[in-house]
């Protein structure tokens, strides 16, 4: 049973071993603190600390079920533990439990002393012990304004960036890791789980900073050295050497500047400077080094270099400690060289002067050296001119130089051409041509050698005429001047004395035209060749050329007979010219000649549109034409009319289309009236048309723009008038006669009488004048009576009225035939 329960008991660890979780948060010295993960149903925990190589007994505490963190101490310094964490119920059954291993931190060290050599840092010594890795320099200032902690690898350590002249408390910490203190900081190692307690602290002070010298060499044996006061200083040791040489010289002095003299010159000196406090105690070193200033270089030398460009040469003696020289003249030139001489370059001319060498370090220049006296080679001209006094004949002038023996002037002609001119004067003769530069140049001469080359002098004679002008009438107002390339122009001037030499063409082109010119005028054209630096040559000769003719201008056309017109025109031109008088149509062209004002066109079309014009004509050529006039001839006549009668008073006229006409005017004229119609349609209807009379027949066709063309045909005659006061009397039983009223007839008038019945036709003739016939009828019929003159070709008047009677049997109104309705129009 009991082994039954046991294994039972067992299991349930186990099972609850997988329950809980440790692991170590910190050891120190004389404790462990770990931290476990928490049992659900836990009511206490029991950590134990077991020595692994110790005979040591083990330490354990307990902590309650909220607990999951806890410290066990009382332990031994730098010994290897084994702790155990159990859950535990009530009854103090052990429900889970973990184990792990972790080793306590060394001993506390302690610190033998703690001492400042340098104002920022303070050293510590202290007492190594077992096990430590590495070591916590701990500092921080009473007030707690500043907390640090240095690590180091062994004793003695060296807490830095502290403040000067500052009390710092200072402690120890042993620490035990993995990582060196050169090891870059890890936030997984364990470097901050094992220190020791800190050992108890001890106080120490930083000592004063060191001075910070300011020094300076105002000659070339003396330098003077400076510091600002140091808080906390009570006085200043300061120490000279110099350079190469062991000796030095100490002094101890409270005030805060130095002189130092009988110095050599251009050596260099250092200086060691440290501050003491009121305890006695030497603060940081301060070191600076200075060089005087060089001797002066004497002696010094000189003398002229030749070539391309002449200098001064300047030659010194070396002198101690100089970097670099400087020569200076009288004049403000210079050159500086870190060797035994340099050239001034360039040199002034004509120049008396003299030249010192200064010596430079760090520390300054040196005295001048003695001057030295120098004179220059003489100057070129101030100013130099060339003068023409005539055409090709040239004089170069200058201005005289001091100190010159002689000159010499170059000529040299732009295709290469060049002259030399020697002479003690200050002029020189020479020939030039016209379109030609001449450059020009003059060097002064003494014993001392040539001058430079002054100023180039360039001289650009006139340019030359041009000799092959031709002018040449291009339009109506316009010449055309062309020339070839003259030497020395850059830009020709073409002008004409007769528009006020206004500048027609500024141009580089060998080509010019005279625009907006006036008509049949005679120009004088001058081509004037140009230069930049001459200006123009204005004795270049005329060249004439007359324009083409004006254009005349149409003052009136007038129309003569249906295929003539007269056209008037201006003559704007001189004697002798020709005019052109044309008028154009779409296919056809008619045109005049004359030298008059007038000229006539003949022939013309009817029914035409023409553009009329005028051109002017002479030996230099056409005119523009003038400007057109319009002309229109009449429209053309119909070729046939016809006339015919509708009614006794209206008439129908038609004719064949006018070319050009659109609207007609008819008329029908008599003694006794008239009738007219305007139409634009080729037929009219007249009214008022008088029987039997003659009429004269005119037709008047009229185009669109209101030209009019008047026609005569041959005449009209109207037909004879229809009889009036027609009546019907019952002559045999059989036969019935017709009289009627004649209306203006001729006494040969013949007239036709047609009687229409239901049952029977019947038709008479009255010739020579009568105005009565016989006709046969049937009594009790009604018949239609129409009585009509005839015509001159026979033809019967068809629109004479009708006239209905009713023709009673004999015994009923005997004789009697009764009239039954009135005329009308068959």
């Amino acid at each position: 049973m009991l082994r039954i329960l046991l294994l039972l008991g067992l299991t349930q660890i186990c099972a609850a071993q997988a329950d809980i979780t440790i692991s170590v948060f910190m050891a120190t010295s004389k404790s462990i603190t770990v931290q476990w993960t928490k049992q659900s149903d836990a009511k206490f925990y029991k950590i134990t600390a077991t020595p692994m190589n110790s005979p040591e007994t083990s330490v354990f505490a307990e902590f309650g079920e909220n607990t999951v963190m806890g410290s066990v101490k009382f332990l031994s310094p730098n010994t290897v533990y084994r702790i155990q964490v159990e859950a535990m119920s009530n009854t103090f059954e052990v429900l889970s439990f973990a184990n792990t291993e972790e080793t306590t931190a060394p001993e506390v060290p302690s610190i033998e002393q703690a001492y400042s050599k340098q104002s920022d840092s303070i050293t510590v010594e202290f007492t190594e012990v077992s096990g430590a890795t590495s070591y916590i320099l701990r500092a921080e200032t009473d007030d707690g304004d500043f907390f640090s902690e240095t690590c180091v690898a062994s004793s003695p350590g060296t807490v830095v960036d502290l403040q000067p002249y500052t009390e710092y408390s200072l402690s120890v910490i042993s620490v035990r890791s993995t990582r060196n203190c050169t090891d870059p900081v890890n936030p997984d190692d364990d470097y901050n789980k094992r220190r020791s307690q800190p050992s108890y602290p001890v106080q120490a002070r930083t000592v004063v900073v060191a001075p910070r010298l300011n020094t300076t060499s105002p000659s070339n044996n003396t330098i003077f050295v400076s510091w600002s006061p140091v808080e906390h200083a009570v006085n200043y040791t300061l120490s000279i050497i110099r350079q190469g040489s062991d000796a030095r010289h100490t002094h101890n002095i409270t005030e805060h500047m130095m002189k130092f003299e009988g110095l050599e010159g251009g050596m260099t000196y250092c200086f060691k400077i440290t501050a003491w406090d009121a305890l006695g105690r030497a603060g940081d070193v301060f070191n600076a080094c200075q060089i005087t200033r060089p001797m002066s270089p004497d002696p010094v030398h000189t003398f002229m270099t030749q070539g391309r460009s002449v200098g001064l040469a300047v030659y010194w003696q070396d002198v101690q400690g100089a970097q670099n020289y400087t020569a200076w003249s009288s004049n403000g030139q210079n050159c500086s060289s870190g060797e035994q001489h340099c050239v001034i370059k360039p040199m002034e001319c004509g120049q008396n002067q003299t030249v010192s060498v200064t010596a430079y370090n760090k520390a300054g220049p040196s005295r001048p050296s003695q001057p030295q006296d120098y004179i220059t080679f003489p100057c070129p001209p101030e100013r130099v001119w060339i003068e023409e006094h005539e055409a090709g004949s040239c004089r170069v002038m200058w201005t005289e130089v001091p100190l010159t023996e002689r000159y010499v002037a170059y000529i040299k002609r732009d295709d290469g051409a060049e002259n030399q001119c020697n002479t003690t004067t200050t002029t020189c003769q020479f020939d030039c041509v016209c379109g030609y530069t001449y450059l020009t140049t003059v060097f002064a001469n003494n014993h001392a050698g040539s001058s430079p080359q002054g100023l180039v002098v360039n001289y650009t004679t006139i340019p030359c005429c041009p000799d092959d002008v031709s002018v040449e009438l291009v339009s109506t107002e316009t010449l055309e001047i062309m020339w070839s390339p003259v030497r020395g122009a850059e830009l020709y001037e073409t002008t004409a004395t007769e528009t006020d030499d206004v500048i027609h063409c500024n141009d580089t082109a060998p080509l010019c035209a005279l625009s907006d010119l006036m008509c049949d005028t005679v120009y004088s054209v001058v081509v004037t060749p140009c230069s930049e630096i001459r200006g123009c040559n204005r004795t270049c000769s005329p060249h004439t050329h007359k324009t083409a003719p004006c254009s005349p201008k149409i003052v009136n056309v007038t129309q003569i007979d249906d295929s003539t017109v007269r056209v008037l025109i201006t003559t704007p031109n001189t004697p002798n010219t020709n005019y052109t008088v044309s008028a154009v149509g779409r296919t056809d062209r008619h045109t005049c000649h004359t030298q008059s004002n007038s000229c006539d066109l003949t022939q013309l079309p009817c029914g035409m549109t023409y553009e009329v014009t005028a051109v002017a004509t002479t030996a230099q050529g056409r005119s523009l034409p003038s400007y057109s006039i319009p002309l229109e001839t009449g429209p053309c006549c119909p070729t046939s009319l016809n006339v015919t009668q509708v009614t006794q008073a209206m008439s129908n006229v038609s004719w064949s289309p006018g070319f050009g006409a659109r609207s007609y005017i008819t008329a029908l004229t008599s003694p006794r009236g008239h009738a007219k119609c305007h139409t634009l349609d080729t037929h009219c209807q007249m009214g008022c048309i008088i029987c039997g009379t003659n009429y004269s027949v005119s037709l008047e066709a009229i185009s669109s723009t209101g030209h009019k063309s008047q026609c005569n045909y041959h005449g009209f005659s109207s037909s004879a008038c229809c009889p009036t006061a027609v009546k019907l009397y019952r002559v045999s039983n059989n036969s019935m006669r017709v009289f009627w009223r004649s209306s203006g007839s001729s006494p040969t008038q013949k007239h036709t009488v047609d009687v229409y019945g239901a049952a029977s036709n019947s038709t008479c003739t009255a010739t020579n004048g009568r105005n009565s016939c016989d006709v046969q009828v049937r009594c009790g019929d009604v018949y239609t009576v129409v009585v009509a003159p005839v015509g001159w070709d026979g033809s019967k008047i068809s629109f004479c009225p009708r006239r209905m009677y009713s023709v009673p049997c004999p015994g009923n109104n005997a004789g009697l035939v009764i009239f039954r309705g009135k005329r009308s129009v068959g």
